[in-house]
């Protein structure tokens, strides 16, 4: 066998052993769109997020496999948004952070897409999702934050809720609800995303706090509804997590 033939069957082998290898070339596509939002004019940035939408749904479809209800519709969106969330929040990186940040932009969503992929087979842990809706969340709302003047239209708040609506509902079907009552839990959880929006943007709290304060809150109100759900008293669920909140909100002070 000659040199070749030995490195093309090598990488054969290689190629066999690696479990859903499209996952890693649909990361890299994707992250190469978000390194280029982040130094695109406005009007470019926006051919950028809906080349992400279009690709990442659709290679989410690709990759996933086809639906389950039982494991709910929003987990094939998660991977399209969290690209944009990282989009935005890459556009107030200085240029050595965009340097670094990179590869990381393509490690995080190859995780969120492991992650997808892997929760149905009971691969992968359910904290991990639920970390990463808090990070869509907070990357979202940071970049929203530094993108949109605080006086534009339509209100930052109010695109910071359209952000935060697909990790509303995955959270909705993480917590084992589906069809109808997960779109009236996640239509809640957004109700109180912007009543405290609202009042973070009042507070013109300094850099990222407001979107971690933010991001605090997406996370108290999904652990409260989640506890809710499997009887635990209301009060110790009141006490719990809003004393979380509070001290979310009591940091920056």
């Amino acid at each position: 066998m000659t040199a070749t033939g030995a490195r093309r069957e090598g990488l054969w082998i290689v190629g066999r052993r690696i479990e859903h290898p499209e996952a890693i070339a649909l990361a890299i596509v994707l992250a190469g769109l978000v390194v280029y939002g982040w130094f695109a004019p406005p009007f470019w940035l926006a051919v950028a997020i809906a080349a992400q939408l279009a690709i990442g749904g659709i290679g989410a479809v690709w990759v996933i496999g086809p639906v389950r209800s039982r494991f709910g519709f929003a987990r094939y969106a998660t991977f399209p948004v969290a690209a944009v969330s990282l989009t935005l929040l890459g556009k107030m990186l200085t240029p050595t952070a965009q340097l670094v940040g990179a590869p990381v932009a393509g490690l995080l969503l190859f995780a969120v897409l492991w992650s997808e992929v892997r929760l149905p087979e009971g691969r992968a842990p359910r904290l991990s999702i639920d970390l990463m809706l808090v990070g869509i969340v907070f990357a979202a709302a940071a970049g929203i934050a530094a993108t949109f003047p605080t006086a534009s239209w339509p209100p930052a708040v109010l695109l910071v809720v359209v952000a935060a609506a697909v990790p509303a509902l995955r959270a909705a079907e993480l917590r084992g609800r589906y069809g109808v009552e997960a779109v009236g839990q996640a239509a809640l959880h957004l109700l109180a995303i912007a009543q405290l929006g609202a009042s973070l943007a009042l507070l013109h709290l300094p850099g990222v706090v407001g979107s971690a304060v933010l991001a605090l809150g997406f996370h108290a109100w999904a652990g409260a509804a989640e506890a809710l759900d499997g009887g635990a008293p209301s009060r110790a669920v009141a006490i719990e997590f809003g004393s979380l909140a509070l001290l979310g909100l009591l940091g920056p002070a």
